[in-house]
């Protein structure tokens, strides 16, 4: 797992891991904080969009919270 970046302070992401067709995100706050996101759920484009913002180390969480929302794999 690595940690996210967090370049500008204010996200909820800890960390991320990148797997070939997901990502795994875990947040640092939330009923449930390990979130999957794969080429089914929300999709392959998504999914190749949240690993760019997690390189990037800022972003994520917008992207997610706002065009993602609830199109996870799994959570837990």
């Amino acid at each position: 797992m690595t940690p996210y970046r967090n370049l500008h302070g204010n996200s909820n992401v800890v960390s991320c891991e990148t797997i070939e067709d997901s990502i795994h995100v875990v947040f640092r706050s939330g009923m449930h904080r390990n979130y999957l996101y794969n080429h089914l759920r929300p999709g392959q484009a998504a999914v190749d969009r949240l690993k760019t913002l997690a390189a990037q180390g800022y972003g994520l969480n917008s992207y997610i919270s706002t065009t993602i929302k609830s199109n996870y794999a799994q959570k837990w």
